[in-house]
């Protein structure tokens, strides 16, 4: 698994400072100014906001298919786990890595806690 290569964009994503850095104890959803579609093994991502369209790999997908509702990010890294042949080590640092990128990009939310429903 390498979620670093998880997904690609028009727009060139940089690393950056974000805050608060995302930790195993955040809980993380989709931002409501977005919209998605399957696509074959990836997901096809639109913001609404600055209209950048962005594909997910497969793996990409899966961890959108995770966010789907609001959740922690170690159940997000346990998932994978399960799933893929990957140390949680490894996928804690490109899971929170690509997390990051996607707040920075405004796909998804960073939240204090789970909305209740």
């Amino acid at each position: 698994m390498s979620c670093r290569q998880a997904y690609s964009s028009r727009a060139i994503l940089v690393a950056v400072n974000a805050s608060p850095r995302i930790q195993l104890d955040s809980i993380v959803g989709l931002s409501p100014q977005q919209v998605s579609s399957p696509l074959a093994d990836e997901m096809a991502v639109l913001n609404l906001e600055n209209g950048v369209y962005y594909t997910l790999n497969r793996t990409g997908a899966r961890v959108w298919e995770g966010l789907q509702e609001p959740r922690r990010v170690s159940e997000l890294r346990d998932m994978l786990v399960r799933r893929y042949d990957v140390s949680p080590e490894q996928c804690e640092r490109e899971l929170v890595q690509l997390l990051e990128n996607m707040a920075q990009e405004g796909l998804i939310e960073v939240r204090s806690e789970i909305p209740a429903t």
